[in-house]
């Protein structure tokens, strides 16, 4: 399928291919721009375009440019370097969540085909985690910020993630660093479906968004923060046990807005161990019916909440998806959404290794943070090599022969290259030892009068 030309990257970098590959097939420029131009509302293109942009911010968050004055220098834009961040800087977020959107439906048929079509834990229904994530504080370059001691934010965002895809599939972006994550319920309840089974943590747990999912036809296993209103129904009952501690059940009605009594469910964790808060319970309300899912079951769903966490440490450990030298809310935003959709090139990297060599195999031994070292090692020298034009072959392949051509890549990559080294429990770190008048050490003395 592919000619001479990638022979080379084909059997020493799979994955690099695969990557460009999936970039050139989703987010291929003459794709990018004119959905930009259907899509902005303020911005227009003139010199500049929205795919160049694209390209530059993405060098930076895959690491095969230190920055967006790096990935500028490399390239023949056109334009001065006061152009592109003016642009940068006025990116609407609406635009940037729509990458984020475009990209799932374009890699969305991809991973279907990757992924199968298995039964996810709760049959007939789709399991979406929501949870909030605060861009970290940026650098003092712009001029309110240059005689402030305080910490910039420079904004927030929600993300929706597909535990089954295992990928992320929205964004709610928001400017305003300082924004509390339930200012953003209005834009998140519009994209609620019938069978989605949203799952959040307590900072989601509020009559209107609860009672309104419920009022759509979906479901919901939330954490229940203190101050949510419920009202017993029925007394409570033990259910059994989990690795986690025992469960309870308990029958709450909870009434909305306008007075309308709703029938939810109570389930109560009580912990083997403590919370690293202290708490010794969870409660966790739920609109899911018993036929659905059994109490234990709720819990278990629950208990893998974590996963949308690990994919934010996941985008800070893999990819720049935080660069601090982009002040500018949009700006910071928008690089936040490119590394989103760089992650999801990789989930279908990761998903076209699992149908190859196995789901447990990839999930529990193969390491996203080689894989990008890999990608970002290989970019440059792989595109001065091959070029621009051949790629165009990866556009409009049947999404058969894609899907054939991901997975003989798949096979031919070397996983022990790749392969994670999960460190043990961290050791309790000693008491410092402070030198009067001495701010420094010779570390070769104090190894030399180490004692065997």
């Amino acid at each position: 399928m592919l000619s001479s030309v990638f022979m080379p990257f084909v059997e020493e970098s799979p994955i690099s291919v695969m990557a460009r590959g999936m970039m050139e097939r989703a987010l291929n420029p003459d794709q990018l721009d004119e959905w930009f131009d259907t899509t902005a509302q303020s911005q227009y293109t003139r010199d500049l375009l929205f795919s160049s942009v694209f390209d530059l911010m993405s060098c930076v968050v895959l690491g095969s440019h230190k920055s967006v004055h790096a990935a500028y220098q490399s390239k023949q834009i056109g334009v001065s370097i006061t152009s592109v961040y003016n642009k940068i800087n006025g990116i609407e977020t609406e635009i940037s969540a729509g990458l984020v959107r475009y990209t799932v439906s374009q890699t969305l048929p991809i991973m279907q085909q990757l992924c199968g079509s298995g039964q996810g834990p709760l049959p007939g229904k789709r399991i979406k985690l929501l949870d909030g994530n605060c861009i970290e504080k940026s650098e003092h370059r712009i001029k309110e910020l240059r005689d402030i001691a305080a910490g910039p934010l420079p904004g927030k965002s929600l993300v929706v993630y597909d535990s089954q895809l295992g990928m992320p599939i929205d964004v709610f972006p928001c400017e305003d660093g300082h924004a509390q994550e339930r200012s953003l319920f209005k834009e998140v309840l519009p994209t609620v479906e019938l069978n989605d089974v949203w799952i959040a943590d307590r900072n989601f747990c509020t009559v209107d968004f609860t009672c309104q999912i419920a009022s759509k036809g979906a479901c919901f296993i939330i954490r229940d923060h203190k101050n949510y209103p419920w009202q017993a129904a029925g007394k409570e009952k033990y259910v059994g046990k989990t690795e986690t501690g025992k469960v309870y059940e308990q029958p709450i009605i909870v009434y909305d807005h306008s007075g309308n009594p709703h029938t939810f469910r109570c389930i109560r964790v009580s912990l083997n161990d403590p919370t690293r808060d202290g708490d010794t319970n969870i409660y966790l309300i739920t609109n899911l019916s018993k036929r659905s899912a059994h109490a234990k079951k709720i819990a278990q769903l629950y208990r893998g909440r974590w996963t949308i966490e690990t994919s934010f440490q996941h985008l800070a450990e893999y990819l720049n998806s935080e660069i601090n030298t982009l002040g500018y809310p949009k700006a910071a935003l928008f690089g936040f959404c490119v590394a989103l959709v760089s992650y999801i090139i990789m989930c279908v990297i990761k998903a076209a290794l699992a149908s190859v060599h196995g789901a447990d195999v990839v999930e529990n031994q193969v390491s996203g943070y080689y894989i990008a070292d890999e990608i970002a090692g290989t970019y440059r020298g792989m595109m001065i090599a091959i070029g621009t034009k051949p790629w165009i072959v990866f556009r409009n392949m049947p999404l058969a022969d894609l899907v054939k051509l991901l997975r003989q890549l798949a096979a031919n990559v070397n996983l022990a290259a790749y392969q994670k080294h999960p460190r043990g429990p961290k050791k309790p770190q000693p008491k410092r030892k402070s030198y009067k008048n001495k701010p420094h050490v010779s570390t070769a003395r104090l190894i030399a009068a180490r004692t065997k």
